[in-house]
């Protein structure tokens, strides 16, 4: 008995070292790192050959819409690239076995091929989806920046171009405040001559008579009365004779100028919009059973839509100014409802611009020029005498609108208001005296609150 317990007894002991050894060895082995796994590379579209040291008897694939495989020979597996992701390829021959790691990536759009072409020093990155062309990376200048967004407009039309890209020295900013300044001076002048003879209502020796063109109003007989509705200019009467005469000599001159100066904000590539004016009401007919009247509105007006893209420290603005007024001469009068035509001048530039640089758009005229004339036939083409007997009127009108456009790009962290309300305006009558003066009402904000230097 006694040997048989000292045999149990070294026979765990032996197996408790033997154990403890087993764990020493088992654990290192654990504790290193497993060799990374082979990788095969390829575009999706792509096919690529692997080659092997021994001959495949088995393959499998765990995704085969990613990547498919297939053995053409004992040594070589021709690998298909369909869809971007990653999966496992595991080859086994005889006792050998391997398994690799299959990246299937994006194929290179044309658009990022063409712009390597066009511009190899920069890195610019393409992403395409249904709707929108994203370009990222970092370009070396501005200039880089706008003309790889031309070439991305260009080679999708219908698509929206999202420019990400970033330039050395970019500021972050996201806004633009755009101080828009419209001035409008129309002259007038207009000339009007005419002549109109008549005879008192007993005439002079029995003759009764009157001369008129019709364009000015001449005396009328009315009861045995002469009524005047208007005595124009001039007017001489002959007592003894019972002649006179009326004469229209009048020349004017008007001036008139109108000014707005809206300021917008709108963030980077979205539009912004402005309107002084109004609108005025428009009948139509709508369809049905009964016929009836419904109304619409147009709007008119000192209008002006932009919409800006920063490009570092350069903004392209593409600004589109309208300004329309009611035209009643030119309105069409339908079933009883007067509607007026309307007078537009429009523009839309695009153009690129540094901050707090102003650009002007002349030259929008509107010249217009009417001259009538009516004469008494035969008699008014007397020369020198034919003037007594003829009437002229002629008006003359000339429009000019300039439309002055400053951006400023709004900085990141910019408190965004200015340090004071404008200041009081200066009243129309004459101002009191300096002791009497009231004063100027305190600043809305704290000085130096703006973005610029108060």
């Amino acid at each position: 008995m006694r040997v048989i317990h000292r045999f149990v007894v070294r026979n765990a002991v032996v197996a408790a070292l033997a154990g403890t050894a087993l764990l020493s060895a088992v654990v290192p082995a654990r504790a290193q790192e497993q060799p990374a796994q082979p990788r095969v590379v390829l575009t999706a579209g792509r096919s690529t050959v692997l080659n092997t040291d021994f001959d495949v008897t088995r393959i499998a694939v765990t995704n085969p819409a990613v990547a498919d495989a297939t053995v053409v020979q004992p040594r070589e597996i021709l690998i298909d690239g369909k869809a971007p992701g990653t999966i496992s390829l595991i080859v086994w021959g005889g006792t050998q076995r391997l398994q690799y790691d299959i990246v299937v990536e994006q194929p290179t759009p044309a658009l990022e091929q063409q712009l390597k072409q066009l511009f190899p020093a920069e890195s610019i990155g393409v992403a395409i989806n249904a709707d929108a062309i994203m370009l990222s990376g970092r370009v070396s200048s501005t200039e880089v920046m706008l003309r790889a967004a031309e070439v991305a407009r260009a080679s999708a039309p219908k698509s929206s171009v999202i420019n990400m890209m970033t330039v050395p020295g970019g500021n972050g900013a996201k806004q633009v405040m755009l101080q828009v300044r419209f001035a409008e001076v129309n002259r007038r002048a207009l000339t009007e001559l005419g002549a109109s003879f008549f005879t008192g209502v007993n005439g002079y020796k029995n003759w009764t008579g009157r001369t008129t063109t019709q364009q000015f109003p001449a005396p009328d007989f009315e009861n045995d009365k002469l009524v005047f509705s208007d005595f124009l200019n001039l007017f001489l009467f002959n007592n003894k004779y019972n002649v006179g005469t009326l004469i229209k000599a009048l020349k004017q001159k008007g001036y008139f100028q109108s000014l707005a100066e809206p300021n917008l904000i709108a963030y980077d590539g979205q539009e912004a919009s402005f309107l002084a004016g109004g609108e005025f009401p428009i009948p139509f007919v709508t369809g049905g059973l009964t016929n009836t009247i419904s109304i619409v509105f147009k709007e008119f007006g000192v209008r002006l839509k932009f919409k800006p893209t920063i490009a570092g420290d350069l903004i392209r603005l593409h600004v589109a100014p309208e300004v329309s007024s009611l035209d009643f001469n030119n309105g069409i009068l339908l079933q009883g409802f007067r509607i007026p035509a309307l007078t537009t001048r429009r523009t839309e530039t695009e153009i690129e611009l540094r901050d707090r640089q102003t650009f002007a758009i002349a030259g929008l005229l509107n010249n217009s020029m009417t001259s009538t004339m009516q004469k008494i036939p035969g008699i008014g083409d007397i020369p020198i005498l034919g003037l007594l007997f003829k009437s002229k009127a002629a008006q003359k009108n000339r429009t000019e609108l300039v439309v002055m456009i400053t951006p400023e790009i709004l900085r990141a962290g910019s408190v965004g208001v200015t340090g004071a309300l404008p200041r009081q305006e200066e009243p129309y009558l004459p101002g009191l005296p300096q002791n009497r003066s009231i004063a100027p009402p305190p600043p809305a904000f704290p000085t130096g609150a703006g973005t610029g230097p108060q």
